[in-house]
């Protein structure tokens, strides 16, 4: 199985895993989920609406009138100070009788619009009466039951546990306070209604609506609400997401402020959740926001919905964010740099997470912007995973293919970059290097096998490293010839002069051999350099299994040929033009002359590669002269400056039997 197969076989698997998770709700990804997503409250500024007041039953209360419960006359003689108009909703249950009770039930008969809350429970201490459910029974949502009749949408309800009967039948209208936590036990979201004994009853927030507006709540879709003319979004449950507010923009006042007339103007005409909020008496919810008191939660909603603020959850939006986080590391695949990998994958995250805090921000779309990391993560280290093996393998080939050629240096951006080995070629200037033994089978028949080959190989060790040395690839050896380039496969700058330091220091360290060799009754080496700098092709020559990084072109053949003439002209190092016009005056050469190589129609220019030493230099001066004489066609002259130099200078002799055979 191939890499690439490998990592598609992972990703289809991490892709069914993830889909899985989000869509059954899997732990712990969920309560990580949603706890991720609640940071989208921390960054939001919204303002609860001012239409609603909540009362509070709150320590300076507790303090006046002493710890809860109260007799139920201080409460009557508290809502007495509201206006009869004000829609009240009580937050609290009474399902105890007392002497109050009357009194308390004649104050709530002078309002036109209270709400009472009851609880369902899995269980309760007492069951419902049959005048009881009467009671509540006409406050259920008939038409909307009637719409959903053959569906299960919303929790039922087992057991109530409501007020006394003196306290219900005051009460305009009657809800449900109920609510259900998520996994991770925070409350999250907020219920539209529940069934219980066959009846379908909204919750105080609900209620609280369809008396301000006027209007009764209906089904729009499979997934939404209308009452009035806003949209509530709601889950198969029937479960609305809560869009959360500054605690500080919740607009609350004490109970005691009320009982004592300082409400009066403040309240009018508002939606008044009268409820609890001492701690250690009254219904505290763990929320996104931190501790609310109950009452706020049901706040909460009725603003969401009179501000059209609730969330809605678009979960085709999130799959399809997660699809694709699941493919977005397929692009990496073809980066090369794992650091411009980790920028995509960070910027492209970092775009969706803004455009999701936008969405929630603006139009109250919730996206999960948590399990899209996930799959992100995951895949990302799989692919990573997978690219590391890849360039393991690469790195491994490189390294044994070519650490024999390259010096370390160079081997290790090779390995950086492995596509620069890929089966094909490219058009590159290269200085190209050849150097080969003189008279080399003399030598070669006087040895046995076993020690020719060890001869060569005390030859081309120390020739190899002072190649690999100055950054030149070992292209390849030719029975004694030895063949390199200089700029591939990587860039080397001043790639001339690397050839040109390779073959001075080449001669330096065959005087050091031949020493050796002499001692021990070995013959000396001779060796001759050809050096041309051309465009080339250079690149991978043969198959996908079988090949070799190589140069081809005129150029790698006029350094080829250029080597040869070391014999007629008795020097040891010859450069093009080509190269001269590369190395400036760093070197010392001197001008041989231009000639016409094999398979080359322009004659090429060449120049000799010496040593620079203050030896050298007076023969470079005294053979300038003599070939300026050459040059101007003055031959008599030019011989015998020859002559006089050949015993010192070998070069000499080429261009003396030259004239000679002018003369003749």
């Amino acid at each position: 199985m191939t890499n690439r197969v490998k990592y598609l076989s992972i990703l289809f698997s991490v892709s069914l895993l993830f889909f899985g998770a989000y869509i059954t709700k899997l732990e712990p990804l969920y309560s990580f989920s949603l706890r991720f997503n609640d940071f989208n409250f921390a960054l939001q500024d919204k303002k609860a609406s001012q239409e609603i007041v909540f009362i509070s039953i709150d320590e300076a209360s507790v303090n006046t009138f002493g710890r809860w419960p109260w007799n139920r006359d201080i409460l009557a003689q508290g809502i007495d100070k509201l206006d009869t108009s004000n829609i009240l909703i009580l937050d609290m249950v009474f399902s105890e009788p007392t002497r109050q009770d009357k009194l308390l039930a004649d104050t709530l008969e002078k309002h036109e619009n209270t709400i009472c809350g009851f609880f369902l429970r899995h269980k309760a201490s007492m069951s419902i009466n049959a005048t009881q459910l009467d009671l509540i029974s006409d406050s259920s949502l008939e038409r909307l039951a009637s719409e959903i009749a053959n569906e299960r949408r919303f929790v039922q309800g087992n057991e109530a546990e409501v007020n006394t009967d003196f306290l219900l039948s005051s009460c305009a209208f009657n809800a449900t306070f109920s609510t259900l936590r998520d996994k991770d036990q925070l409350l999250r979201k907020y219920p539209l209604a529940f069934n219980f004994q066959e009846e379908l009853y909204p919750s105080l927030g609900i209620q609280a609506l369809r008396v301000r507006l006027n209007k009764d709540l209906l089904i729009q879709s499979p997934d939404s609400f209308i009452l009035g003319e806003h949209v509530i979004s709601a889950d198969h449950q029937g479960f609305a997401s809560l869009n959360f507010y500054e605690k500080e923009s919740y607009q609350q006042y004490s109970f005691l402020d009320l009982y004592e007339g300082r409400l009066n103007k403040t309240l009018q005409n508002k939606i008044v959740i009268l409820g609890i909020s001492e701690v250690g008496v009254g219904d505290i919810k763990l929320t996104p926001v931190g501790l609310l008191p109950g009452p706020l939660v049901h706040y909460t909603f009725i603003s969401n919905v009179l501000n059209d603020e609730l969330l809605h959850d678009n979960k085709a939006l999130t799959l399809a964010s997660l699809f694709i986080f699941l493919l977005l590391p397929l692009i990496g695949l073809h980066v090369k740099q794992i650091y411009t990998r980790l920028i995509i994958y960070a910027v492209g995250y970092l775009l969706f997470l803004t455009a999701t805090k936008i969405a929630f921000f603006q139009i109250h779309l919730y996206v999960d912007a948590f399990y899209p990391l996930i799959a992100l993560i995951a895949t990302a280290i799989a692919s990573e995973s997978i690219l590391y093996q890849e360039q393991e393998q690469k790195s491994r080939f490189i390294s044994d293919a070519f650490s024999s050629y390259l010096s370390p240096v160079l081997l290790k951006k090779l390995m950086q970059e492995p596509e620069r080995l890929q089966l094909g070629g490219e058009k590159r200037e290269l200085t190209i290097f050849f150097s080969d033994i003189r008279s080399f089978t003399n030598i070669s028949e006087k040895m046995r096998p076993e020690d020719l080959i060890r001869y060569l190989n005390r030859y081309f060790t120390p020739m190899s490293d002072i190649v690999t040395k100055n950054n030149g690839m070992i292209d390849k050896y030719i029975g004694d010839a030895l063949m390199a380039f200089y700029n591939a496969p990587l860039d080397v700058k001043d790639h001339a002069m690397a050839a040109c330091t390779s073959a001075l220091e080449m001669l330096d360290k065959l005087e050091t051999l031949n020493a050796q060799l002499l001692d021990e009754g070995l013959p000396p080496l001779n060796i001759g350099i050809g050096i041309n700098t051309a465009a080339v092709i250079v690149g991978n020559m043969g198959s996908n299994k079988r090949f070799n990084y190589t140069a081809i072109g005129d150029g790698v053949n006029l350094a080829s040929r250029v080597e040869g003439l070391n014999k007629t002209f008795k020097t040891n190092i010859i450069i093009t033009e080509y190269t001269k016009n590369h190395i400036q005056e760093h070197f010392l050469i001197r001008p041989l002359e231009r000639v016409q190589v094999k398979g080359k129609e322009e004659k090429t220019l060449l120049y000799e590669l010496l040593k620079d030493t203050q030896n050298n230099r007076n023969k470079v001066k005294h053979y300038e002269e003599a070939l300026r004489l050459y040059n101007e066609k003055n031959t008599a002259d030019a011989l015998t400056r020859f002559i006089q130099l050949q015993d010192s200078d070998p070069v000499c002799e080429y261009f003396i039997e030259k004239i000679k055979n002018i003369s003749t």
